[in-house]
């Protein structure tokens, strides 16, 4: 029979010997006080120990064969290994044990104070605990297969008058700069499993912080039987004296450093004292170690209540490295447009770089860095209450007051801005012409290009061309915005000194009813084809009955004079609006230009819930804006000076907030097109071999797309990096949603959990949000994710995550529109208050009170929302 000796260092891989020993193994070639110990290899005993099953008194219990032995000769070598150690420990040694991601702690059995005629005896029990019921159990719990290998180690005994465990890094909160001593008198078996208090020191820098237990017992060998241990009680007198003195635990210290220099990552080690001498019994990694949040460290806060709608769910690496630096160069330019001078935007260039920051492959924005940017402007603790309010953060974040101007230089700068600023100001609507004129004319050259007739060299440098042709005329989306935020919150502030609490929302009333929305366009042209379809009966019934890909080909065969005429259409609005879809704002996105059976789709759900024009009427958001205006008219009565200036505000602010939507449609075309561009450059890269699918290209950035184009890559492979980001993306999409605001403290990635820096929602009765479009619904909540997958909604409230202008062709069939996330100035907002249809944004937690099938009350002036019945949820 073979079996390896502590001094036989040199280990057979035919003969596997575990976990366990295997760290001892390291520990004796490091130089560790271990006892003197030797191992019996799994294979040793696999062979050695043939068994059956059995039952008794009902439950399956191992039972060994008549010819189950070890040899006599190799008892009594390994007893001859250990000439002063009448007594032994027997321990399991199992593969796959005392690893870095699974410990198997205290599931095997070991037996102390063994002699030396027993050892036979409590190998095969060691051994046989393999296949107990624990071990199963806690393989099906980790989700991995049942260890089926199992080596044993004989070790001398030490009788230990103070044992513990020690970590070399904090196994609760993670903090790698502490180490954790665990003492008790005696031997460690009573601390492993629990059954005893310990004292604990935490040791950090140069001191020690001593946590003392009161420890009434400890775990001996037992002196009657003479062999085995018993639990007896402490003397009174040291049950609140430490276990350790100050020299100890330093010295403990010093063996877990040593370890986790060994190692290359910090240990578990038991340890025990005796006669004034340390030995390391066992060691292991900490196993499931966290991430520590170290709060000393640079404090940063995420957002996303607003950009979600923009960038809703995962979004891929291409979409985040083109987003991120349009942001940060839009920015900058905004910034020096309002005046900040050129060598400040240099100083602070990294603030416009990290506006945007990916999270579990989610777009938030950096609070930290917009309040940073915003306090570069003048006036920061006017623009920073109403940009909080167009981005729909729901608390506070200030810089400190060392980022902001003092007080002299801001107002020398607003008085040095104003007459600029209201030149800018007059001449916004020239500014909005000629950025939609250039668009127009830059899109119009690119669409008359064949993309098809260009290598990827050509492709890049037509989308370079096309960045720098656009984006350095910006100012006009981003010039609008501003004013659009300044606008609605005076607008607000001006209202409630007009009516107080009276009328929360009538603010919201007054923007009704601005027919120059382009985002209700799309609905108003899709539910009238939608009426087209279903007044011919063939088309009618090819609608309703084929699915979408089968109908796309018949119309485009079809000369059918109906069939003729509504793919005329149909190429008429995908012309028009063939980008605005779910996501769109997201280069991955497969718009309905793209792919028209996904239109076709859209228009199928409308026909089979028999819509068309009719669905949608102005005759409630006119009524909301007339009721409105009445209200403000009796308040100013008789003060015609403060009528003329509300007036005027009023119509700015319509103006201008209508505009912004208007604005976000030309990005989106914007967008659309750079979509077609890196469609074709996928397409070109894949035809060259150098990438597998063309969609593989939006798992890479544009950096590295044109770093390894120009001959700048530090990596020559595209698909071992794709393979890689395709894996970590699909575990994004996999995992839990973070919190929409959180923080984090010094290194971002090194923290595995966002924890909410709101308190969320309770998960019963009523929830709160903010009230974009009054109006009281009772009705059954629908809970969609995806509105591709969800046809009309037949009266039901649409509760969902976020929303895009995609979304809105939903909204024409919901009863009143719920939405976890938003601002006042969101687009579910402005849409929601075009078509006169209750809607609450905002609200917290609103995914993990409602189910679909729930029965609520909704308030679209006050927010609130009452559940009024549960859908056997909770």
């Amino acid at each position: 029979m073979k079996f390896f000796k502590d001094t036989n260092l040199v280990i057979d891989p035919r003969y596997p010997i575990g976990g366990k020993a295997e760290n001892l193994r390291r520990l004796v070639q490091a130089g560790f006080e271990v006892p003197r110990w030797i191992v019996i290899p799994a294979t040793e005993l696999v062979n050695r120990l043939p068994f059956d099953y059995g039952t008794m008194d009902g439950d399956q219990q191992i039972r060994f064969v008549h010819d189950a032995d070890i040899p006599a000769y190799a008892l009594q070598e390994i007893a001859d290994y250990f000439p002063d150690n009448f007594f032994l420990a027997v321990r399991s040694s199992a593969v796959g044990e005392d690893g870095a991601d699974h410990s198997f702690a205290g599931l095997f059995e070991s037996y102390l104070y063994v002699a030396k005629d027993e050892l036979e005896t409590h190998i095969k029990r060691v051994w046989a605990s393999l296949f107990g019921d624990r071990v199963a159990a806690y393989a099906r719990q980790h989700g991995i297969d049942p260890v089926r290998r199992l080596a044993v180690v004989i070790q001398a005994m030490v009788p230990a008058e103070v044992s513990g465990v020690a970590f070399g890094a904090n196994p609760v909160s993670g903090n790698r700069k502490e180490r954790v001593v665990n003492a008790v008198y005696g031997l460690g078996e009573g601390l492993v499993s629990g059954q005893l208090n310990a004292d604990q020191y935490i040791v950090k820098g140069g001191g020690v912080t001593a946590e003392l237990a009161e420890k009434t017992h400890r775990v001996v060998r037992d002196w009657q039987g003479g062999r085995g241990t018993l639990t007896e009680e402490v003397e009174p007198r040291l049950r609140n004296v430490p276990a350790l003195t100050e020299r100890q635990v330093r010295d403990v210290t010093k063996l877990l450093d040593r370890g986790a220099s060994e190692y290359g990552y910090p240990l578990d080690i038991e340890f025990a004292w005796a006669d004034d001498v340390l030995y390391v019994l066992q060691a292991r990694p900490i196993t499931r170690l966290p991430r520590y949040v170290d709060r000393a460290g640079a404090y940063t806060l995420w957002d996303n209540s607003n950009i979600i709608e923009s960038y809703p769910g995962v979004t891929t690496p291409l979409t985040f490295s083109f987003v991120s630096k349009s942001y940060a160069s839009a920015y900058r330019l905004f910034c020096g447009y309002l005046g900040v001078p050129g060598r400040t935007l240099d100083r602070h260039a990294q603030v416009f770089a990290n506006t945007l920051g990916l999270i579990d492959g989610r777009i938030y924005y950096n609070l930290k860095t917009w309040y940073h940017m915003l306090a570069l402007l003048p006036g920061y603790r006017i623009n920073a209450r109403y940009m909080e309010q167009m981005m729909g953060v729901k608390e506070r974040f200030d810089i400190p007051d060392s980022y902001r101007l003092s007080w002299l230089s801001a107002w020398w700068a607003i008085v040095s801005m104003a007459g600029r600023m209201l030149w800018r100001f007059i001449r916004l609507p020239v500014v909005r012409r000629r950025f939609k004129r250039l668009l127009d004319e830059t899109i119009g050259h690119y669409q008359q290009l064949d993309l098809r007739g260009h290598d990827a060299a050509g492709l890049i440098g037509l989308y370079q061309a096309f960045e720098r042709k656009l984006l350095n005329e910006w100012k006009a989306p981003l010039l609008n915005d501003f004013f659009a935020m300044i606008a609605f919150g005076t607008l607000e502030k001006r209202v409630k000194k007009l009516v107080g609490d009276a009328y929360p929302n009538l603010h919201n009333d007054l923007l009704c009813g601005s027919a120059d929305i382009i985002s209700t366009q799309p609905i108003h042209r899709c539910l009238a084809i939608a009426g087209e379809i279903g007044q011919a009966d063939r088309l009618r019934d090819l609608f309703l009955h084929a699915d979408p890909q089968t109908i796309w080909r018949k119309l485009q065969a079809d000369g059918d004079g109906a069939a003729k005429e509504l793919k005329r259409q149909i190429d008429g609005y995908l012309a028009d609006f063939g980008e605005r879809c779910v996501g769109e704002l997201k280069l991955e996105t497969v718009s309905y230009t793209q792919d028209p059976s996904r239109f076709i789709q859209l228009l199928q759900s409308y026909v089979k819930g028999g819509m068309d024009r009719n669905a949608v009427s102005n005759e409630v958001e006119e009524r909301l804006r007339a009721d409105a205006e009445a209200v403000i008219d009796e308040r100013l009565k008789g003060k015609a000076l403060r009528r003329w200036a509300f007036g005027w505000l009023l119509r700015q602010t319509r103006t201008l907030v209508s505009a912004r939507e208007n604005l976000r449609y030309e990005r989106t075309r914007a967008f659309g097109m750079v979509r077609r561009l890196m469609m074709q450059l996928g397409n070109a890269l894949s035809d060259d071999g150098l990438i597998h699918e063309p969609r593989d290209v939006f798992y890479l950035t544009m950096d590295e797309l044109s770093a390894y184009i120009d001959g700048r890559a530090v990596s020559a492979g595209l698909k071992p990096l794709i393979a890689l980001r395709r894996e970590e993306f699909a575990g994004y999409q996999a995992s839990e949603v973070p919190p929409e605001r959180f923080a984090t403290y010094g290194v971002v990635y090194a923290q595995d959990r966002h924890s909410a820096a709101t308190a969320e929602a309770p998960l019963a009765g009523d929830l709160k949000g903010i009230g974009c479009c009054p109006g009281r619904v009772r009705a059954k909540v629908r809970v969609v994710l995806d509105p591709l997958e969800t046809g009309a909604l037949a009266g039901d409230i649409l509760v969902t995550r976020s929303t895009d202008p995609g979304w809105t062709t939903l909204f024409p069939s919901a009863s009143g529109i719920l939405v976890e996330r938003g601002s006042l100035l969101s687009h579910s907002a402005i849409v929601s208050r075009e078509m006169g249809k209750p809607c609450i944004v905002g609200i917290t937690g609103l995914l993990k009170v409602l189910k679909t099938g729930d029965w609520v009350e909704m308030d679209g002036s006050t927010g609130v929302i009452k559940r009024i019945e549960s859908h056997g949820h909770d």
